[in-house]
């Protein structure tokens, strides 16, 4: 009972063949013709590069790992609790109905630094697919009702769950923003990933127990965590501009890419094509006139920041930030900064001069930022 192998059927004249190796498979002590038949019913299923690509991560008949090929919690709740050090899952994310109901079993299963590996279609390989099988101008017509159907109905209120009870959330479109958004949400983190005839493989530790996030959301309209005076955690209204689950993404973003100018990530994926046209114009921060009306902020003053940012900065600074409610309009655009330490300069300069005037600063800072806003045509990326 070390390896649980929930394999596709196959043919009729197969099944007796592939219930013996699933009974087979379920056994420490691997015979060859074991090991020999599981990784051939493997490489059918998945091909020999993405079989090659597991291989380098895992052993996949050494009795430590459990493969699957599921989309159902059900069969990994039935695994052992502490068996297995590594889970391997054959079946693709889109087509699994309660996305992190399903990796959060799987974080269950296997303790700390434990190894999870899966796949998943993202959307530009699935543009990429519908494209590339039909001629124009059928292509476009097929590929634009398929993300009106796949990509805008799951995300509206309204829509949900008509659509989920008609696909039982089979083949559904994900980014790969999403998808790895709900991994670290989940209590993972990415240590290897590859495309393998248009799937992203990805491979992912165990590093903690999951979030749990209550109501996540989809829509336009996204609530955010900031940090606001005294320390308090407070919730910010803005337009969404990022793919769903993208806020658990910043640290994963910031070791492969760093910061660019200005602070921000140099070519952020997570990042939609409207979210870029809302940014340009400030259209997604707009939600956050809410927070002004509410007193958790004003109109000007430092940024609101996740707790990646913050943890970030430097202790004076984040001490004197806690002293004072963030704003909408941040000295970031008087002051134009280019690098992370240029922004914590700048920001130290006005909360230091609005400690001595605050209301003469705050006029100040206004006028520069709209001035350079409307003249330099200056931007927050």
């Amino acid at each position: 009972m070390a390896l649980s192998t929930l394999l596709p059927k196959t043919t009729t004249a197969k099944k007796s063949a592939d219930r013996r190796v699933q009974q087979s498979a379920t056994f420490a002590d691997y015979s060859p013709i074991d090991k020999v038949n599981t990784e051939k019913l493997i490489i059918e299923q998945i091909g020999l590069k993405a079989f090659h690509f597991i291989k380098r991560h895992v052993d996949i008949v050494n009795g430590t790992t459990a493969l699957v090929s599921t989309t159902t919690k059900f069969n990994v709740d039935k695994l052992p609790k502490n068996k297995f050090h590594n889970i391997i899952n054959l079946k693709r994310v889109n087509d699994i109905r309660r996305i992190n109901k399903f990796f959060e079993s799987i974080n269950a299963k296997i303790p700390i630094g434990g190894v999870f590996i899966s796949r998943a279609e993202t959307y530009l390989s699935r543009k990429e697919r519908i494209l590339d099988k039909f001629l124009f101008p059928v292509n476009w017509i097929h590929y634009s009702t398929d993300v009106m159907v796949k990509r805008v109905l799951p995300k509206v209120p309204l829509t949900k769950k008509v659509y989920f009870w008609m696909t039982k959330g089979k083949n559904r479109v994900l980014s790969v923003a999403e998808t790895f958004g709900r991994l670290y949400s989940c209590g993972f983190e990415i240590i290897d990933e590859q495309y393998i005839s248009g799937d992203l493989y990805f491979v992912v530790r165990k590093t903690k127990q999951p979030f749990f996030p209550e109501n996540p959301t989809y829509g336009p309209l996204i609530t955010l965590k900031r940090h606001g005076k005294d320390g308090r955690l407070f919730n910010v209204y803005k337009l969404r501009t990022m793919h769903a689950y993208s806020e658990y993404l910043q640290e994963y973003v910031f070791k492969k890419n760093k910061l660019d100018e200005g602070g921000k990530f140099k070519d952020d994926f997570r990042v939609t094509t409207e979210g870029k046209f809302f940014r340009k114009f400030w259209l997604d921060e707009l939600p956050m006139v809410l927070n002004i009306f509410k007193g958790d902020m004003k109109i000007v003053g430092v940024r609101p920041l996740s707790s990646h940012y913050f943890n970030l900065y430097s202790e004076e600074l984040k001490e004197k930030r806690i002293m004072n409610k963030p704003g909408l309009i941040p000295p970031f655009y008087a002051d134009m900064p280019k690098s992370l330490e240029e922004i914590m300069e700048s920001e130290m300069r006005y909360l230091s001069a609005y400690e001595k005037h605050p209301h003469l600063t705050d006029i100040r800072y206004f006028i520069k930022a709209w001035t350079n806003i409307l003249i330099k045509r200056a931007r927050s990326g």
